[in-house]
């Protein structure tokens, strides 16, 4: 069912206010093996401020062409080790061959792993993605060759405004039913910046049968120019008062992070208006626009942060 259309002159937040402090929001929150002591640091105070917000899971991702395997499954057994946090492990079908990936879906079974992502993968730059024989080819396969290994809880990904490899919004959209068909449990969302492709998105995948949960994948603008680029590589359109909202803003870190928190709040309270309660943040392993974000939706900590 579509969902309600607010016009302008009507008060959605009063929605919102109905929803917020109830319980019934939750949230995930995406993490990246670190490559440095540095950059190890950074990731564990961010994962220690963020873990009293209880969400539902953490994914820690795998780079391009599989090539952080081996420090995501260091990042999920220290988060099993020394957290209360239930992580979720990202494979991709170009990670490894069937049996290697196989084994370690086994591994993580064992370890704990209840949760896994399951994505294709991104080739190296400037190769195309060709699926070797003795490899899960797609996403969907992938999704049930894990699911003949354990009862896994599995999460997929879904393109409001198609995969960039995509022909068609319709053949996107039949790829994804394959994947749910073959066993997915749900489907985060390709980070967006406007929210109506979110719903249209939304609306298209239920016509076609997909009826699991559609979590909004949320990536909050620490760096405009940075976030832009990755956007323009993903596929992902920028509206057009983005750019005037940020300009001038590089060398003035304190009124981008303003800008930056004002668009995230406009954007998670429009998507609450219209019955969204279920979010999952890109914290691009940094803590204080997410935490920020997740206040103002109504989460508190459940010990001091």
């Amino acid at each position: 069912m579509r969902r309600t259309r607010y016009s302008p002159c009507q008060q959605p937040h009063l929605r919102t206010s109905r929803l917020l402090g109830q319980g019934v929001i939750s949230a995930s929150f995406e993490f990246f093996p670190p490559r440095t002591t540095a950059m190890e640091e950074k990731l564990w105070r961010s994962v220690r401020r963020l873990e009293p917000m209880q969400p539902t899971s953490v994914a820690v991702t795998c780079g391009v062409g599989g090539a952080t395997l081996a420090r995501t499954h260091a990042t999920i057994e220290r988060i099993l080790r020394e957290t209360s946090l239930r992580p979720a492990a990202h494979l991709t079908c170009i990670a490894a061959n069937r049996a290697e990936i196989d084994t370690i879906a086994r591994n993580y079974w064992d370890l704990g792993v209840r949760n896994v992502v399951a994505l294709r993968g991104d080739p190296p730059p400037d190769q195309e993605y060709v699926p070797k024989s003795d490899s899960y080819a797609y996403a969907a396969d992938l999704v049930a060759g894990l699911k003949r290994v354990a009862n896994f809880d599995i999460t997929v990904a879904g393109y409001p405004e198609k995969h960039p490899e995509a022909a068609t919004v319709a053949a996107d959209i039949a790829m994804l039913k394959a994947k749910v068909d073959a066993g997915a449990d749900r489907i985060i969302t390709q980070f967006f910046f406007d929210n109506e492709l979110f719903f249209r998105f939304e609306d298209l995948a239920r016509s076609r049968g997909i009826a699991v949960p559609i979590i909004p994948g949320i990536l909050p603008i620490h760096n405009f120019r940075q976030v832009a680029a990755v956007a323009a590589r993903a596929g992902v359109s920028i509206p057009a008062l983005l750019p005037r909202w940020f300009d001038g803003l590089d060398d003035d870190r304190e009124t981008h992070r303003l800008a930056a928190a004002a668009f995230a709040a406009e954007q998670v309270m429009g998507l609450v208006d219209r019955g969204i309660t279920d979010f999952h943040f890109y914290t691009l392993n940094r803590a204080d626009l997410v935490y920020g974000i997740c206040h103002m939706l109504g989460l508190r900590p459940s010990h001091p942060a």
